[in-house]
């Protein structure tokens, strides 16, 4: 049996507290408080979870969380919102570059675009065998 909620279909042979954190915005601790309201097993398997259940994982999901879809809009408005005011997070955000305080100048390389390759020793090889 499928259980799918907010538009995710959960994986069948996992435990339900796992399973929650397939779904964009439920993490680890978000998932065990969800399945303490509802009252359910955190380590009972998805596929085990009876028609009840699953119902009241969706109602609780849909009324009281932000996820999926929803979530990602959110997400993207903000960080447009940034952009347009001109801040310096915003402006990190135009560049592509880390926008929370991080260093450049060793980590971050394929973000600004200097990716090195890792070289030979040095030595050409000989041209001709011998």
């Amino acid at each position: 049996m499928i259980v799918r909620i907010v538009g995710i279909n959960l994986p069948p042979k996992k435990r339900i507290i796992i399973g929650l954190t397939y779904i964009f915005g439920i993490g680890d601790s978000l998932s065990a408080e969800i399945l303490e309201k509802v009252d359910i097993d955190k380590n009972k398997l998805v596929e085990t979870l009876s028609s009840e259940e699953m119902d009241k994982l969706k109602k609780i999901i849909e009324a009281d969380y932000r996820t999926g879809g929803e979530l990602r809009r959110d997400v993207v408005s903000n960080i447009k919102r940034l952009k347009d005011i001109g801040c310096y997070r915003g402006t990190r955000h135009t560049k592509r570059l880390p926008a929370r305080g991080q260093r450049t100048k060793t980590n971050s390389r394929t973000v600004r675009g200097n990716v090195r390759k890792t070289s030979g020793s040095g030595r050409r090889p000989s041209s001709q065998k011998t």
